[in-house]
């Protein structure tokens, strides 16, 4: 009962209920590859979890970027987490001393580019992250899906978004509709989704369907999305709170466009694969 590896080590957190497997280098010997991700990511005979982040790829050196891959729950690779990268810079913090206790700022490198972030709060989990300038798209072109003729407005941030204004949102409705808008022909390598309801000019509400992981409770790129489509349209101010059924976040717009993102991120457990379910993720690959 005693025969577990060092080598084996994980660590679990949440960013507003979208939660996530950290991976270290340093605690493992397997690379996850995508069957190895769907694995992890299984309710049921994995940990569980959104996404599986793996990091940092090379020891942490101060004043230099660091690198991590981010997974989607299906195996694909995905570009920008907003979430995800909260998640893992608190775990930085938390796992190495140094770089991160001189100012709480630092690089981390995706696979959408270099991104800064703050840590605000280590006790509170509170991170803020330049998710930068989206490239815009068309503004409210019409795309059919369901049955329904929908007002959408494209936009990337790193990650794909297809934004969809309604006076009223739920989960019922991202569910149904999230995935012929994700799938649709004209987002022949898929989009997330963001059902998007305007509060006032300070507030927004949004419901997710991300490509690769579904229906999720949070999503931190498409918070900075529905902000951004929501500024670009005239519909709110440069600064907003966007409410997710998973909490919310602070998103500002600057004048340029440029985006900053603040919320909170937690660590839920950290533990150790059981030999066997190890073997299974390094046969998986």
């Amino acid at each position: 009962m005693n025969d577990f590896s060092a080598h084996s080590v994980f660590s679990t957190y949440h960013a507003l209920g979208n939660d996530y497997v950290v991976i270290d280098p340093r605690d493992s010997d397997f690379t996850p590859g995508p069957e190895a991700v769907r694995l992890l990511c299984d309710r049921h005979f994995g940990v569980g979890a959104d996404g599986v982040l793996f990091g940092p790829l090379q020891p942490p050196v101060g004043g230099e970027p660091v690198d991590l891959r981010m997974f989607n729950s299906d195996g694909t690779e995905c570009e920008k987490s907003g979430n995800g990268l909260r998640m893992f810079a608190l775990y930085l913090a938390e796992a190495y001393a140094e770089p991160w206790s001189a100012n709480g700022e630092f690089l981390l490198r995706t696979a959408a580019g270099d991104v800064p972030v703050r840590i605000l709060d280590l006790a509170a989990g509170l991170v803020r992250v330049g998710m930068g300038r989206p490239e815009l798209g068309e503004l409210g072109e019409t795309l059919d899906a369901g049955g329904r003729r929908l007002a959408v407005t494209t936009l990337n941030n790193g990650n794909p978004h297809a934004v969809v204004p309604l006076e009223e949102i739920s989960a019922d409705l991202a569910r149904e509709l999230g995935p012929l808008i994700a799938g649709h022909p004209r987002f022949p390598n898929r989009t997330n989704v963001q059902f998007m309801q305007v509060i006032d000019r300070r507030t927004l509400a949004i419901e997710v369907y991300e490509r690769g992981a579904g229906y999720t409770l949070a999503s931190g790129s498409s918070a900075c999305a529905a902000a951004s489509a929501a500024h670009a349209l005239g519909l709110i101010d440069g600064d907003v709170e966007v409410r997710m059924p998973g909490g919310r976040l602070d998103v500002v717009i600057d004048a340029d466009g440029a985006v900053t993102m603040s919320g909170t991120a937690e660590r839920i457990t950290s533990g150790t694969f059981s030999p066997a379910f190890r073997d299974r993720l390094v046969a998986a690959r």
